[in-house]
């Protein structure tokens, strides 16, 4: 008997890129969990104009996420750059319409893990970590965070805390992903995928 694959839901905001990179990893850990399968969606950017400034599609990377992708999944990544200490205005638009999904419990008893990437090294990584398990806590979901009994916990210089993943992408950008950074992020979604796999069963 076929068991059906588990959809992991990373859904995530990326302005330059480096937000991208994190959900990109946290997807291979997913995927390294043997029945389950990380979907990667974005949402479009805000603007303050009345018209949209987005295309239905878009040009390059994960899909628009749908509310329904909230709804199918049997966990969540929520991830989004930094933006005063707070998570991004085009993440939180889109949670803020998710009221249908809040009021059905769609969410409710599935794991939920967040990430984040700032460009500045005290840009306030873990306040947008916990700014995103709000909206997640309402929703009735599990929050994981990192558990110290991973070594990169310990000795990272520039990413990761136990509220989840994190990335010091550094003023222009530049600064790549660092060995224990990567590892933490591949950890956070080997640990939400084997949990979603464990309340499935």
């Amino acid at each position: 008997m076929n068991t059906p694959t588990l959809p992991i839901l990373v859904l995530y905001y990326s302005r330059h890129g480096a937000t991208r990179k994190l959900a990109e990893l946290i997807a291979q850990g997913i995927e390294s969990v043997p029945g389950c399968e990380a979907v990667l969606r974005t949402v479009p950017a805000v603007s303050a104009v009345s018209e949209a400034t987005e295309p239905a599609v878009p040009s390059s990377g994960a899909p628009y996420v749908e509310l329904a992708d909230l709804e199918n999944c049997a966990g969540l990544a929520l991830g989004s750059p930094t933006r005063f200490g707070n998570m991004a205005a085009p993440l939180k638009y889109f949670i803020d319409g998710s009221s249908a999904q809040w009021l059905s419990g769609a969410l409710a008893g599935k794991p939920a893990c967040v990430f984040t990437s700032t460009g500045s090294l005290h840009g306030g990584q873990e306040s947008t970590l916990l700014s995103m398990m709000l909206p997640l806590l309402h929703h009735g979901m599990l929050m994981l965070g990192l558990p110290y009994s991973e070594p990169a916990l310990m000795t990272t210089e520039n990413g990761g805390s136990p509220y989840g993943a994190t990335h010091w992408s550094g003023i222009s950008g530049d600064k790549t992903i660092s060995d224990d950074t990567r590892a933490l992020a591949i950890a956070l979604g080997k640990r939400l995928a084997t949990t979603a796999k464990k309340l499935q069963s």
